[in-house]
């Protein structure tokens, strides 16, 4: 895929990217994350998406049904970027679950940070997590990770108090994706704190497992 600043639209006029002779589906994706940071996720149309990466408003029906199925690839390929730094962040629970949690929480903001147009597109467009089973799964294979965390500390207790993972995994992730929503984007939604997004994740984390008796760092 090659881009110009010079390519021109359909109507003469200068388009914000050109296209030539490359991956059309690829150039649509990345003409609805600029539009997703710019305009926000429902602040353009399938046409504009069209005109951005410079091809006529007919061409993206080659690869997309309307704009709907264009913003759920947006978000499968958000999820499916999502699983990687979470995996990559809780590193299969080394050195200990609780320093690895405590890495995958920080993972969790730094993704809303870096990539806050797949953010959007992931839990703000209204695209719904069923649209295709693709999106579906890449979801679920994200959720997991988070999953897999809380069963590993939840093992570690004793079987008559062990809550069980899949709660433990929905109250953190509400609390992540709270504070990254709230604090820790890398937009202008941001709102600002006197700590850190990632301070006060911490602290959250512990109060709530400590709640649980479970500790949050290292044995």
């Amino acid at each position: 895929m090659s881009w110009s600043k010079s390519d021109r639209d359909g109507s003469g006029r200068e388009s914000p990217r050109g296209y030539h002779h490359g991956n059309l589906k690829e150039a649509l994706i990345r003409a609805a994350l600029e539009l997703i940071a710019q305009k926000g996720p429902a602040g353009f149309t399938f046409a504009e998406a069209a005109r951005w990466a410079g091809v006529s408003p007919a061409a993206p029906y080659r690869h997309f049904r309307d704009r709907d199925e264009l913003m759920a690839d947006v978000a499968r390929r958000g999820f499916e970027a999502f699983e990687q730094a979470l995996a990559r962040a809780w590193e299969n629970g080394r050195p200990d679950p609780g320093t690895a949690l405590d890495r995958l929480g920080k993972g969790y903001l730094a993704f809303a940070r870096s990539e806050p147009a797949y953010f959007s597109a992931m839990f703000e467009a209204g695209v719904s997590p069923d649209a295709t089973p693709e999106l579906r799964a890449a979801g679920d294979r994200a959720f997991g990770v988070l999953r897999t965390a809380c069963e590993v500390l939840a093992a570690g207790m004793p079987p008559a108090t062990r809550p069980p993972a899949l709660m433990m995994a929905l109250h953190i992730w509400s609390l992540a994706h709270g504070i990254a929503s709230l604090f820790g984007r890398g937009d202008a939604a941001r709102r600002s704190l006197p700590m850190s997004p990632e301070e006060l994740l911490e602290a959250g984390v512990l109060v709530y497992l400590q709640g649980l008796g479970l500790r949050a760092g290292p044995p």
